[in-house]
């Protein structure tokens, strides 16, 4: 069944309303739903339906709630990847993996070894990517789309990580610790955890002494080395594994 989004706003006792344009011609021109066809919906917020058209005209279709339930596929754990700015055809496949995988938000970084070092036309870059944010909740039915925010520096990347319960730095010259071995022993439930992965050729030392001065723990993926299109997705399932699954 399909999935869209509305806001609570549009959510009455009875009924949805679907007022975005792209969804309403998509729903009746690509899908061709008519009356008496269910749809999946989500808030956005905390809950979603399952709802059956009631009636569809250019400006807005009407739905029956039949349901009502709490999101079924949101992780508890909100996990923010800090992603170093790789060039910029690999953020597409990082976007929509990491989103699959759970991801809660992502947060595009210049690094030191960065490509892309000047922050200019990613208004319409962040556009792009909060939509491919969104298609790829609507593949695997999660009920929040998780937000690529605007590109930020790795000093204010650092001044932030004190608002997580924990912030993992996969590196690769770290020996000692894996991040199995981090997320096994664990003294105290975690709930929001930034994960901080760095673009091609990864993390200078001076970076990576910043992260863990900045109380980030500094752990290993494994023996070999990961691409950073791959680091964030292989250690977000990692997590998941970890901290998520029953």
């Amino acid at each position: 069944m399909n999935r869209f989004f509305v806001g609570p706003s549009d959510i009455g006792t009875d009924t949805i309303e679907i007022t975005d344009r792209n969804d309403i011609k998509h729903i009746s021109k690509v899908l061709r739903l008519r009356a008496g066809d269910e749809l999946e919906i989500s808030d956005s917020v905390k809950f979603e339906y399952a709802a059956k058209i009631i009636s569809a005209n250019q400006s807005s279709i009407l739905l029956k709630i039949l349901d009502k339930q709490g999101f079924a596929r949101e992780p508890e754990i909100k996990v923010t990847l800090y992603q170093g700015l790789p060039k910029l055809g690999k953020m597409d496949s990082i976007i929509q993996k990491s989103v699959e995988l759970g991801v809660h938000s992502i947060v595009p970084v210049f690094t030191a070894r960065s490509v892309v070092m000047e922050k200019q036309d990613f208004e319409k870059k962040l556009k792009r990517w909060n939509k491919i944010s969104a298609e790829a909740v609507k593949q695997c039915k999660r009920g929040v789309v998780p937000e690529v925010r605007d590109v930020t520096n790795f000093n204010e990347m650092i001044s932030e990580l004190n608002r997580y319960d924990l912030a993992l730095l996969p590196y690769e010259d770290e020996e000692n610790t894996s991040i199995k071995n981090a997320l096994k022993d664990l003294k105290n439930p975690v709930k929001k955890i930034a994960l901080i992965i760095g673009p091609e050729g990864g993390f200078s030392k001076d970076e990576a002494r910043m992260v863990v001065d900045g109380g980030g723990v500094s752990v290993s993926l494994g023996k070999t080395i990961l691409r950073t299109e791959t680091a964030g997705p292989a250690a977000l399932a990692m997590i998941m594994y970890e901290l998520e699954l029953q």
